[in-house]
């Protein structure tokens, strides 16, 4: 049953990674854009994680999968937030 389990969390975090990549191929303005690029550092990440967990449970490299998962998700916001506010800026620059 565990083998199911995480062979559709799997499946789940490769289809919502490449909901993310089409979402940044079909949008037009670089808001929309940055939107399914945010969206690429939560869900498939963590759809990954949830099936090394149901797999290997607490094991010693489950712990540095959620380690890297926490940053991924932490960098993602951060790196997000900087690009929207580059973009921002230099939109108002431009529109001087």
């Amino acid at each position: 049953m565990s083998n199911v389990a995480v062979d559709v969390l799997l499946g789940l975090g490769a289809a919502a990674q490449l909901l993310c990549c089409v979402g940044v191929l079909a949008m037009r303005t670089t808001a929309d854009r940055l939107h399914y690029a945010a969206a690429g550092t939560t869900m498939g990440p963590l759809f990954v994680l949830a099936a090394l967990l149901v797999r290997e449970q607490l094991a010693s490299h489950a712990l540095q999968a959620i380690a890297a998962v926490a940053v991924t998700l932490v960098g993602g916001t951060v790196a997000t937030h900087a690009i929207a506010r580059a973009v921002r800026t230099t939109m108002e620059s431009d529109s001087r």
